[in-house]
């Protein structure tokens, strides 16, 4: 089970069901895929053929629905 938390851009922000404990968000687009740490401070954990400008407006998104991601976080994973 993947939940998707919101939609940006043509990129889905979402969780996957039954991975790490570390809070973070996957990211996944037409272009490629991202993930973000959210602990201990948002940064990127890893991507795949996505440019580096891409990749800030994806993070300025992360920041940006902070609230909203570990919100969703908690409620997902309790």
């Amino acid at each position: 089970m993947s939940p998707a938390i919101y939609l940006e851009r043509g990129f889905k922000f979402f969780f996957f069901s039954n991975e790490e404990a570390r809070m973070h968000v996957h990211v996944v687009g037409h272009e490629g895929e991202a993930k973000f740490w959210l602990e201990p401070e948002i940064g990127l954990a890893s991507s795949y053929h996505l440019s580096v400008k891409e990749l800030s407006k994806l993070e300025r998104s992360v920041k940006d629905h902070e609230d909203e991601i570990r919100a969703a976080w908690n409620k997902h994973f309790g």
